[in-house]
């Protein structure tokens, strides 16, 4: 047997989890995303974790050039059919990747990381630090993550959910050098949430924008 944190391993979790559902997500963009990018002018950007592209679509929509990463080619394959279906294939790159070993060749005005959270060990803090160098000058970086679960989570009490962290700790355990970066928001955001049952809850999540120093 393999460890939990070897590729071939999470892309199967992946893969059974999208296969398990008609549709996983929304297909909304994270509002965090849509709050962050909504002023920005068009540029390049990267998705980490990019799911069944809803994010990537949305920037896609508005004029960016996007590059959606994910292990899941289940995930992938509805990605790129939503973006067929608006007409939308130029601008987007889908790249089925293991982040924990993915190099991307480029850099870019914006890189998202919404949810990046997982079941399987994934070294999140590392790859997003390891990201982060690809971020342009005037370009930011956004990392948005569970503060908080609603209560009918399954997970919430038996442990194998994501890891749960405060904004304060996320930029904490980015540790982005404050020679080269500006954190323009820090903090915990309440968003309303409708559960299986029709219930509504507050959650809380943790956001993260910085912004990479130095002249663009």
């Amino acid at each position: 047997m393999g460890h939990h944190n070897e590729p071939a391993d999470a892309a199967a979790v992946w893969d059974n989890r999208y296969a398990e559902s008609e549709r996983v997500w929304s297909g909304r963009v994270n509002a965090a995303l849509a709050d962050s990018a909504a002023a920005l002018p068009a540029g390049r950007a990267l998705d980490l974790g990019c799911g069944e592209g809803g994010d990537v679509i949305w920037l896609a929509e508005r004029g960016w050039s996007v590059t959606g990463v994910d292990i899941s080619q289940v995930a992938l394959a509805r990605a790129r059919a939503a973006a067929a279906e608006r007409s939308l294939e130029r601008r987007i790159t889908w790249v089925r990747a293991d982040l924990d070993t993915w190099v991307p060749e480029a850099t870019y005005d914006l890189v998202s990381a919404c949810f990046f959270q997982s079941p399987i060990t994934l070294s999140r803090h590392d790859i997003v630090r390891r990201v982060a160098s690809l971020v342009a000058p005037g370009g930011r970086l956004l990392v948005v993550g569970h503060a908080s679960v609603p209560p009918w989570a399954r997970h919430r009490h038996e442990g194998g959910g994501p890891e749960l962290m405060h904004a304060a700790d996320e930029a904490a355990a980015l540790a982005l050098p404050t020679s080269d970066w500006s954190l323009d928001i820090v903090e915990d955001r309440p968003r309303q949430v409708t559960g299986p049952e029709g219930h509504s809850a507050d959650v809380l999540d943790a956001v993260v924008l910085a912004r990479r120093l130095g002249s663009v």
